[in-house]
């Protein structure tokens, strides 16, 4: 949930844990993050946020490729807010103020629709699922990942535009104590199992996201 309101957003929250696990930020880019780092079911997001507007995390989000279902969240109810809104990547918009009831049904309604709220990662014609591991092949159907093999997808996955460092990937996918080297040898365990470009390897840098 992404409720920049100090009052709404814990009530929300405090409400919906009696099904769900919630996190809560508080602004636009926290909200990114999360987006792009959680595998969530689903994604609150309030329209106005400080720091970055809602309908811009959504995009951002969407060309991040991640797909979990979003339900914009607003006082701004006009058909050309709505639209905004729904044009750059969200799923379904709730206008302030609303039923927790109605909240709720639209909730369970984005799951089943998109599968129980499964997270899907698109790289090139590569669809991921970061929740199951599984990774399903345009050419020869889907294979299974590792945790660790999985763990350093979905970081690239999450930062698409960016190279990141041996010792990044290292901090953030692997247990205190493992040498740099251990990178490049799951890196190699990914692109066996998928393709050599699903990871780009720039020299002298380290590590980022290929076939976008």
């Amino acid at each position: 949930m992404v409720e920049d309101d100090l009052q709404l957003g814990p009530l929300m929250a405090e409400i919906l844990a009696d099904e769900y696990t919630v996190t809560l930020a508080q602004d636009g880019p926290a909200g990114l993050e999360a987006g792009r780092r959680g595998d969530f079911a689903v994604v609150l997001l309030d329209r106005r946020l400080p720091g970055m507007d809602g309908v811009e995390v959504v995009r951002q989000l969407r060309d991040a490729g991640v797909r979990t279902p979003v339900l914009m969240l607003t006082a701004l109810g006009a058909v050309p807010d709505r639209v905004d809104g729904l044009d750059a990547g969200a799923d379904d918009y709730l206008t302030k103020p609303f039923d927790f009831a109605e909240l709720a049904a639209r909730i369970r309604a984005l799951r089943r629709v998109h599968g129980q709220g499964e997270e899907k990662l698109f790289i090139g014609d590569w669809e991921f699922r970061p929740s199951s591991r599984l990774i399903n092949s345009p050419y020869e159907g889907r294979k299974v990942l590792t945790e660790t093999e999985a763990n350093l997808l979905v970081l690239l996955a999450r930062h698409p535009d960016e190279t990141l460092s041996r010792e990044r990937i290292l901090r953030e996918v692997f247990p205190a104590g493992e040498r740099v080297g251990t990178v490049d040898t799951y890196v190699h365990y990914v692109r066996r199992k998928t393709e050599h470009d699903i990871i780009t390897t720039v020299r002298g840098h380290g590590y980022r996201l290929g076939v976008l």
